[in-house]
């Protein structure tokens, strides 16, 4: 689920990782002044919450980017046998049984795990993995553009093969990116094992765009995004229920609302996790940034650089963040094992439907 504003997210962490970097010895984190987080592109940290850690731990903290979290996800699991680093932020629901089957994880029970709800907690038993945040993957929607057109913004996924949005909707690549992976299962959470397919043939036929990973969809095709400076075309796009808070934030004078709208018949409730990676350099240093990644500080950290949901319960949520973004009380949802199960096959037949 994972997001810096998921719009300026590789700036901010491309200024950390060189930063981390500087204090940094042998790649991969070798150096045991050094702890390596690897992860998708848009994490993000405030700059003064890394350094009241670094300065507490002693470890300086170096970020290794991959990506999409599916991309990111892929290249930690060929990499397993010498992993790039030693903590893993950004699995998710989606793709967490692939990266546990891999044995990408050493078990580690992070601080603070009593804060969260068991509900988030779906490697519990083993506790290889720790769950970090939360957030609903939906259909966003340019306010403008409708309003202009005096079109009303869909709400649901049955809304979205109507001709009125034909050619309008940007999604990502079910194959490479975990919102794309999550806006399709929660199709298949709606129409069911044996229809999805169906749902998706009307879709492409209605003109859906396929791109390799949100940064492409949300920033650049867009037309509701700022980061897309106008150029979007498309006023429908797979993101999240939380993005539109970071198509305000540092606005003066603050809005009545977003810019931006959530079809909040059209979410999936999607989990993100970090995990200590087997054959970690420095799993001492790893330990010790799970804690902090479980810790108040950070988790409180989290809405307004990565616009998502703390896991813990006692953390915090700055009054833009629940003010703009979208509340959805019953996102859809598939059991873990479902996934696993699933998954992979899902995955090739979205494939040959959708890009041939």
């Amino acid at each position: 689920m994972s997001t810096t504003s998921r719009i300026t997210a590789a700036a901010v962490v491309a200024a950390l990782g060189a930063a981390a970097l500087a204090g940094c010895g042998a790649p991969g984190g070798a150096d045991a002044k050094t702890v390596t987080l690897v992860s998708h592109d848009s994490f993000s940290v405030s700059k003064p919450v890394l350094a009241a850690f670094e300065k507490q731990s002693g470890y300086k903290v170096r970020v290794l980017k991959g990506g999409d979290a599916g991309k990111a996800v892929n290249q930690a699991i060929l990499s397993k046998d010498n992993p790039q680093g030693d903590v893993f932020f950004g699995i998710d629901n989606t793709l967490l049984s692939r990266g546990l089957d891999e044995g990408l994880f050493s078990p580690y029970e992070a601080k603070g795990l009593e804060h969260v709800p068991a509900g988030l907690q779906l490697d519990r038993a083993r506790h290889r993995v720790t769950p970090l945040d939360y957030g609903d993957i939906c259909v966003n929607y340019d306010r403008g553009y409708f309003a202009r057109h005096k079109i009303a913004p869909p709400r649901t996924f049955d809304d979205l093969i109507k001709p009125r949005y034909k050619g309008l909707l940007v999604t990502e690549n079910s194959a490479t990116s975990s919102p794309g992976l999550a806006f399709q299962l929660g199709t298949v959470a709606a129409y069911g094992k044996e229809s999805w397919q169906g749902y998706w043939k009307k879709l492409k036929a209605n003109g859906v765009e396929v791109v390799d990973s949100w940064e492409q969809a949300y920033n650049q095709r867009f037309s509701g995004s700022a980061a897309s400076k106008g150029k979007g075309d498309k006023p429908l796009v797979v993101s999240y229920a939380s993005s539109p808070p970071a198509e305000v934030l540092g606005k003066k004078p603050a809005p009545r609302q977003a810019p931006t709208g959530v079809a909040t018949g059209t979410c999936f409730r999607q989990i993100e996790f970090g995990g200590l990676l087997k054959g970690a350099r420095n799993e001492k240093g790893g330990k010790a940034l799970l804690d902090f990644l479980m810790g108040k500080q950070f988790q409180e950290d989290e809405p307004l650089q990565m616009f998502v949901h703390p896991a813990r319960t006692d953390a915090e949520v700055p009054e833009v963040f629940t003010k703009y973004g979208a509340t959805v009380d019953k996102p859809a949802t598939l059991a873990p094992e479902t996934i696993t199960r699933n998954r992979e096959q899902w995955i090739k037949q979205w494939s040959s439907l959708v890009l041939k």
